[in-house]
């Protein structure tokens, strides 16, 4: 049997809490990935005043980027150009860095890092915030090729 679902996780789940923990997952092990999930959020919970889906939309919405670069060849150069993300993208590529950045804290339990990084990106800090504010650096820098886009 299940962990019985917590009171601030609701019954139906919305979709990207779902991805989120289908990411999260790891050798087809859901309820370990779940259980890691409300744990963290339990972990936000006794940190903040928020609501921890709050934090946790939050953290999302902070780490999505609009922007990213692209390899495009011309005339046998590889030129970075910079490109719009589409909306599924974003909420795979923000959920890809915030498991990334969460995994690469060593040293304490996971639904610790996964609490701790959410809190961070929550608030424009941490790890998976840093790495969509040096994408869209590099989409500044290569805007100039911005017209080779299609």
């Amino acid at each position: 049997m299940s962990k019985p679902v917590k009171a601030y996780i609701p019954e139906g789940s919305d979709l990207q809490i779902e991805k989120f923990i289908c990411c999260l997952m790891r050798d087809g092990k859901k309820s370990v990935a779940r259980t890691v999930f409300q744990d963290a959020l339990d972990i936000i919970k006794t940190r903040t005043k928020d609501p921890p889906l709050e934090v946790f939309q939050k953290a999302l919405l902070n780490v999505t980027p609009l922007v990213e670069v692209r390899p495009k060849r011309v005339a046998g150069a590889v030129y970075q150009v910079p490109v719009e993300v589409t909306p599924k993208r974003q909420v795979a590529l923000s959920v890809r860095w915030i498991l990334d950045a969460a995994r690469s804290r060593k040293g304490i339990p996971m639904a610790h890092r996964l609490a701790l990084e959410l809190l961070d990106a929550s608030t424009d800090q941490g790890a998976a915030f840093k790495k969509k504010q040096d994408v869209i650096k590099m989409a500044q820098a290569n805007k100039a090729f911005a017209h080779l886009a299609k």
